[in-house]
């Protein structure tokens, strides 16, 4: 039977006004064609129904979207920080830690990445551009095409991620504006921009939950990226 990916969404108006719940198409795209069955998680449910949904899902799927809030990891909000959902990171926080302490695999996305650290203890530059000296353009949205892939990341060589893509180093989109800054202690970095900002992590001992800051989703024309959410799929149907 094809694997249970919950993917998580968030919500916004539509054109009409009307609230809704949204996510981008590629995410379920790259999960059918990896071979599992995306289901699609609100970002407020009460606790009784996460328990229930989390019972039934193989794996988790941390999409990306708007700021996480600073509070979270002891940080103070700035005006560029935007898109805080208190109810989104409630519930995904509350997720990863389950799927971290159940066993359950899970896959961070760009602001998924960021969930997973904050999740487990770490903090986060709030604008990356404003607080990282020297730190090369990480925020190559709108204006750019969300496939393009303007730095690459060195790929630590004894970490799952080279195991999964076979390679040591990768060129990547970069669709973000803020990264990890004290990385939480249970986690281990698998991939560096080359600024030094950390662009994946992994948590070791698990059955498969990595995290990265770039968006595969986007790339699925390339076959490592491919991988990454085959070999995710294939965790989540053990």
């Amino acid at each position: 039977m094809s694997p249970i990916i919950g993917i998580t969404t968030y919500c916004t108006i539509n054109n009409a006004g009307n609230p809704i719940l949204a996510l981008g198409e590629k995410y379920v795209k790259a999960i059918v064609q990896a071979g599992g069955t995306p289901l699609l998680v609100p970002p407020d449910l009460p606790a009784a129904q996460r328990d229930a949904l989390l019972s039934r899902l193989d794996g988790i799927l941390l999409s990306g979207g708007g700021d996480i809030d600073p509070a979270l990891y002891g940080m103070e909000t700035t005006p560029k920080v935007t898109n805080i959902s208190p109810a989104r990171d409630s519930t995904e926080i509350w997720m990863l830690k389950a799927a971290a302490s159940k066993g359950l695999p899970f896959l961070g996305i760009c602001r998924g990445l960021q969930v997973i650290n904050v999740a487990l203890g770490g903090t986060l530059y709030t604008d990356i551009a404003t607080q990282r000296p020297n730190a090369i353009k990480h925020d190559y949205y709108p204006e750019s095409p969300r496939d393009l892939r303007p730095h690459t990341v060195a790929i630590e060589p004894e970490s799952r991620l080279c195991r999964i893509l076979g390679l040591t180093e990768t060129p990547v989109n970069s669709l973000h504006h803020q990264g990890i800054r004290d990385l939480a202690e249970p986690l281990q970095p698998a991939a560096f921009a080359p600024d030094g900002l950390v662009e994946s992590i992994e948590l070791p001992e698990h059955p498969f939950g990595l995290g990265v800051q770039w968006h595969p989703e986007w790339l699925t024309a390339y076959a490592p990226m491919r991988a990454l959410f085959r070999a995710f799929v294939e965790a989540a149907a053990q």
